[in-house]
């Protein structure tokens, strides 16, 4: 390749929102350079272990750490008696003191020379156990003995609007299950506590939420919050919460009781039993519509089960009662919902946690009516289609756009993919493989459509707030905002925010820490929104005391000026100058929040305005089923999603990708199986995820750009919707090639065999 002349200079990188240039994290990742916590080293460094449980449910008899403590190299050991006076937020124990409620969970920890001595010596804590009766089953959880002081119950939620007496002409009912998926985190969990001087402690975690982080762990150990510091590594990517509390604790204990840096890295098994994972649920449904297949009422019983400690169980209820019915009208509503505790592995966050439950269970119904009525399944769902004024079933109208019925027709547009050839190729295009192919005459091709909502932000009002400092010097600005990159793309966002308002090409994104301003967790796609808005107003004050004096000077308003192109501009054509020549010798600084509008908690009836905003999406699943084998191939997903404005065009479409996989992985492979609350595949040797092999064809018909005026850039989140849409759809297109009712996730071998 030759050198660049003159007249072939390369192309600048794009610039400003509207633009796709490279992720700024994104050369350190290829080239293997991108520091992560599990990189991380300090001088006269130990390295800490914890000791779970074996068992599902018992009560802890006596712990005896001396055969522990013995073992040479080990500095420390510490149980629950060393937390005693330093009771932890919500109901989940730090390390288990009197009862374990689940396998897996934490014990004991150690802190040795290394980390097999650390391992060792977790092993020989003697924990002494009364076994006791676990309560697997959430529907026995209802009438089993309390597991825990707070009950069984976390939440019952009610839904009740319209007419309970309303019928239909044509009726169909269901049951629906969806297991347990695991966010299977590309790296696992570690992290390095260091002792301070003033007897605090600084963590350094691969956190999502490092102000909550803070304040946890100094409330577990009885400091005060500015005595902890957490310091934000490389996320090695999060669809849910990172490191559990257990996790930052026992590591701060360590680097406090050692007086030394302590560093965990989990194995992969250990990670399992960390973090939390999807609710598995149970769904009734019953659906009345009328003789066109317009909704009359439907009927629903959600069961979630979220395991051994509560978490957010009662906001991933919420979400999945308020959108029980999905993007469709329906005047009479009746739901009951319930979350309950069992002796199975905690449940929590998720992309579109609560949304995608209830998208597999009332896709499903909405498959079933078309097939009564006697239409295709997309024009069922156009006949339904919920669009912006419409009410939910909560009574919250739908103010933001709802192009629900616009992303139908999109995902139509694009023409179906050519079944396969035949050709020595065409065995690596069949369902299961070279090798693992049955019969080409046994191959059955579906096609199936589903569409699916979830909320933006907080919910149930949850106070919602970002801080964002932006400052200029010279030719560069620089951000300080606390909202962590979990992959999502925030930096890469910030740094075209204050782009496309102060003029400036080269912006840098400090690193996080809990120092800085409170930004909130990485979650429901909240950062685009809560940190963005705070990183634009923030930029827009600096542009103001730019522009100010330049006003003045030329005896206008500073709204008569306008930055674009790196130059300054007045609304005559009389002022150009380039921005770096106004800020020569300056430097300008302002700091800016954004929050909100406040929502409000659902009443005894499942009614409020209860979220901020909702986004949609509606797919087409191509898939090939050998019908005599049941293996499954997706073929190709179309995709057509609500993104209100796309601020970067080409990070939206990959994170709609990644989204897709997420969601065909759970169609599929991915089950996180318990037998007797014991975690039965915890390796990703028997944890199947989806390889490149099994992601399908993924193409994007369009990013319908509808603004949300409440929201910031008038821009939706992108990441969960994809995943609560994906498996609703290869399930339809399951169902449509086999006739099977297919009524649980992953979809088995069984489920689309066609019994010859």
């Amino acid at each position: 390749m030759t050198a660049p002349t003159e007249q072939e200079a390369p192309a600048p990188e794009p610039f400003g929102l509207g633009s796709s240039p490279l992720r700024t994290d994104a050369l350190p990742k290829a080239l293997g350079i991108y520091p992560y916590a599990a990189d991380l080293w300090a001088e006269g460094l130990l390295w800490g272990a914890v000791l779970r449980s074996p068992h599902a449910h018992a009560r802890i008899v006596s712990v005896d750490t001396s055969a522990a403590l013995a073992l040479p190299g080990v500095h420390a050991v510490v149980t629950a008696a060393d937390l005693a006076s330093c009771p932890a937020p919500g109901d989940r124990p730090v390390l288990a003191s009197e009862v374990v409620r689940h396998h897996g969970e934490p014990v004991a920890a150690v802190a040795a020379e290394n980390p097999d001595t650390a391992r060792v010596a977790a092993a020989l804590v003697v924990v002494e156990y009364e076994l006791l009766e676990a309560v697997t089953d959430p529907e026995a959880a209802f009438n089993a003995a309390p597991l825990h002081p707070d009950g069984n119950l976390f939440r019952h939620l009610p839904l009740r609007t319209g007419d309970p007496d309303a019928t239909g002409e044509i009726i169909v009912e269901g049951l629906y299950q969806v297991g347990r998926q695991d966010p299977a985190h590309i790296g696992a969990e570690a992290g390095l506590a260091v002792p301070r001087p003033d007897g605090g402690v600084e963590l350094h975690l691969s956190t999502t939420d490092p102000h909550g982080d803070r304040d946890r762990t100094a409330a577990c150990l009885g400091l005060d919050p500015d005595r902890v510091r957490t310091v934000v590594t490389g996320v090695p990517g999060a669809s849910t919460d990172r490191e559990a509390l257990s996790f930052q604790v026992v590591l701060a204990l360590l680097a406090l009781r050692t007086g030394r840096p302590v560093k965990m890295t989990l194995t992969r098994e250990e990670s399992f039993h960390t973090h939390t994972s999807r609710h598995p649920a149970l769904l009734r449904y019953r659906h009345h519509a009328d003789a066109e297949g317009k909704l009359v009422k439907v009927e629903a019983q959600i069961l979630l089960d979220g395991g051994a400690y509560a978490d957010v169980s009662s906001e991933v209820l919420a979400a999945a009662t308020a959108f029980s019915v999905g993007p469709y009208t329906c005047p009479n509503v009746f739901v009951d919902a319930w979350a309950v505790r069992t002796n199975n592995p905690p449940a929590g966050r998720m992309r579109g946690e609560g949304a995608l439950q209830t998208c597999f269970a009332y896709e499903s119904q909405l498959d079933q009516l078309a097939l009564r009525v006697g239409v295709d399944p997309l024009e069922i769902r156009r006949r339904n289609a919920l669009a912006t004024g419409d009410p939910l079933p909560t009574g919250q109208a739908v103010t933001c756009p709802a192009p629900v019925a616009a992303l139908l027709d999109a995902v139509t547009e694009l023409p179906l993919p050519a079944l396969p050839v035949d050709d020595p190729e065409a065995e690596w295009l069949l369902p299961g493989g070279p090798g693992g192919a049955g019969d080409p005459a046994a191959v059955r091709r579906g096609i199936g459509y589903a569409v699916g909502m979830v909320h933006m932000l907080g919910a149930e009002g949850q106070d919602e707030v970002s801080t964002a400092t932006v400052r200029v010097s010279g030719d560069h600005a620089t951000v300080i905002c606390s909202a962590v990159d979990s992959g999502q793309g925030f930096a890469t966002l910030a740094r075209q925010i204050v782009q496309s308002t102060l003029g400036v090409s080269e912006v840098y994104i400090a690193p996080v820490d809990s120092d800085q301003s409170p930004a909130g967790p990485s979650a429901r796609g909240r950062h685009t929104w809560v940190s963005g808005g705070a990183v634009e107003k923030a930029a827009l004050m600096v542009r103001h005391q730019l522009l100010q004096p330049i006003a003045a000077n030329f005896g206008m308003s500073v709204e008569l000026l306008s930055i674009a192109d790196g130059k300054i501009t007045s609304y005559d054509g009389v002022l150009g100058m380039p921005v770096s020549e106004a800020l020569e010798g300056k430097e300008l600084w302002a700091t800016a929040q954004c929050r909100p509008h406040p929502t409000e908690p659902l009443d005894e009836n499942g009614h409020g305005d209860a979220f901020v905003s909702i986004a949609f999406c509606a797919m087409r699943a191509v898939v090939d089923v050998d019908i005599e084998l049941g293996a499954v191939r997706v073929v190709d997903v179309t995709v057509a999603q609500d993104v209100g404005r796309a601020l970067n065009p080409r990070q939206i479409e990959d994170r709609i990708e990644s989204a897709v996989a997420h969601g065909v992985g759970l169609a599929l492979l991915e089950n996180l199986r318990t037998e007797g609350g014991r975690l039965a595949n915890a390796s990703l040797s028997g944890y199947r995820l989806p390889t490149a092999l099994d992601t399908p064809d993924i193409r994007i018909a369009a990013l319908v750009e509808e603004r949300d005026v409440v929201a910031t850039f008038g821009a939706k989140a992108v990441s969960a919707v994809p995943s609560v849409v994906a498996p609703a759809a290869v399930a339809a297109a399951v169902r449509a090639a086999t006739g099977m009712p297919v009524g649980r996730l992953p979809i088995l071998p069984e489920d689309a065999i066609v019994a010859g």
